[in-house]
């Protein structure tokens, strides 16, 4: 058995470490942060009430990682329901569309105009679709996709939505059409559905931690430790080092104090963003590749959290803010994702999400002035009156979101390619390690596979095909290992054949 460096202890780095200490080997988990652990999947804390950065739902077509969730948590995992809608010119839009809601609501000659384009956009599709704007088109119609994606995505990634790759759109709203939605709106829902034929965007229900996902991952440390391995907060990753004649890695880090500390490893797992990893290596990237990595763009984010008297009681989990004239882009109502996450059952805890760039005008907003900002404009959309809310704080998170612009996927491969030439036993895992927009359970699996690799000793599967299109690790539901021309029932990971 050998020993392995985790950076970043979000869910793909403590899933990896998990599965490597399982396997015996030993695992050191190098944190940043020195509070939380769980990454964008913690949960933040503030006099009580406790609050999701950015919304996880636990739900997953892998049944490995659904056994993972469980094995964590089990009996405080609950079952909750799953109500998120669009808010778009003063109406609250189910989301997905309801046919006879939005007819209703759009009014007749909208929803006609909404119908007809769709039908064009299916008969005379744009061909090879690049751009977010020819995707979504594609799939609901250009009036549709003004409506109802257009406002929202250009507040999350502060770019038009033709400079975005139609990948971003392909992996978040995989498999859905107006076409599925009108289905699930109309037919009756069946008892016992088939996991892997589920659309995700249309599921009605999900599983969710009592106490916020944070929990999951707390209990993934203690989990770690329990076996051996560490979990190590409050350490920035500055030096990774690869020593070419011992063929092994040294990593140093800076703790909270100032002081060094080093580790030395078989192999390194980076789940930290790909621009920060490039600056950290030695010996140092060749020009070409160094260049690739800085060319690489994240979109941050905060989250404005509102305390407040809970008499307009919303049943949403999340409402997305189709409305240009508020900065804010999603509101979350924490008592609907579980009503542990608030102590005081008279009052509720909405979190204004705004989506920025670290350093512009809304990430360097003084706290009071965003609370004041969150406030003014959740009573503008009509969901608060402002003498109900009697507190707030302010939680900021960098690099939330890789940016898929159109030269990303030959930087990151570019960068990639770099890795497996010069640098043997580092491997790139989860959203920011591979620069891929993957929910939680996809940023699992490849910390999963990761570990499989590293203790088979050889590249059993191609970590980069883990949610690469609307159908990978999606059709069955555990990773099997398959031979050419071998079937076997569920599902079939990636291989490197």
């Amino acid at each position: 058995m050998g020993e392995a460096v985790i950076i970043g202890a979000g869910p793909a780095g403590l899933t990896a470490a998990y599965c490597l200490c399982e396997a015996g080997w030993k695992a050191t988990v190098f944190e940043a942060d020195p509070e939380y652990v769980g990454g964008i999947s913690r949960t933040a804390v503030y006099k009580g009430f406790r609050f999701d950065i950015g919304g996880h739902r636990f739900f997953s077509k892998s049944e490995e990682v659904e056994e993972f969730w469980s094995k964590m948590l089990g009996d405080d995992l609950i079952q909750r329901p799953r109500l998120s809608r669009i808010y778009y010119r003063g109406q609250l839009y189910s989301y997905p569309l309801k046919p006879l809601e939005a007819l209703w609501k759009l009014g007749l000659a909208e929803s006609t105009l909404c119908v007809l384009s769709y039908i064009k956009a299916r008969l005379f599709p744009i061909r090879n679709p690049k751009s977010f704007e020819d995707w979504v088109t594609n799939q609901f119609g250009a009036r549709l996709f003004r409506i109802f994606f257009k406002t929202y995505t250009e507040k999350v990634w502060g770019m038009s939505c033709k400079e975005i790759s139609a990948d971003w759109a392909a992996q978040r709203i995989q498999g859905l059409s107006l076409a599925a939605a009108v289905k699930n709106g109309l037919l009756p829902k069946r008892r016992g559905p088939d996991k892997s034929r589920l659309v995700k965007t249309l599921i009605d229900s999900f599983r969710y931690p009592r106490l916020g996902p944070g929990m999951m991952w707390e209990a993934c440390a203690a989990r770690i430790r329990e076996m051996g391995g560490e979990v190590l907060l409050g350490r920035r990753v500055e030096e990774c080092r690869y020593i070419e004649a011992a063929g092994r890695w040294e990593v140093r880090v800076r703790t909270a104090t100032g002081e060094m500390e080093a580790r030395s490893a078989d192999h390194v797992i980076s789940t930290a963003a790909i621009r920060d990893l490039a600056g950290m290596l030695d010996p140092p990237l060749v020009e070409r590749a160094k260049r690739a990595a800085e060319a690489l763009r994240y979109r941050d984010f905060l989250t404005v959290a509102l305390i407040a008297k809970d008499r307009k009681p919303l049943p949403d989990n999340w409402i997305y803010i189709h409305d240009p004239s508020v900065k804010v882009g999603r509101v979350q109502n924490f008592k609907s994702w579980s009503p542990e996450l608030i102590p005081d059952p008279s009052l509720c805890c909405y979190g204004l999400e705004y989506f920025c760039f670290e350093g512009d005008g809304i990430w360097s907003m003084p706290d009071q002035e965003l609370i004041g900002l969150a406030t003014t404009e959740l009573e503008q959309l009509g969901l608060i009156d402002h003498r109900d809310v009697e507190d707030g704080c302010v939680v900021r998170q960098s690099k939330a979101y890789p940016v898929y612009d159109d030269d990303y996927r030959q930087n990151v491969g570019t960068f990639a390619a770099e890795l497996e030439q010069r640098y043997p036993g580092l491997h790139l895992a989860g959203r920011n390690g591979m620069h891929k927009y993957n929910n939680q359970d996809h940023a699992m699996m490849t910390g999963m596979l990761t570990a499989r690799n590293i203790v088979a000793g050889r590249k059993l599967y191609d970590v980069w095909k883990v949610n690469q299109d609307a159908q990978y690790l999606e059709s069955g539901l555990r990773m099997v290992p398959t031979r050419v021309g071998e079937r076997k029932q569920g599902r079939a990971a990636p291989r490197q054949e």
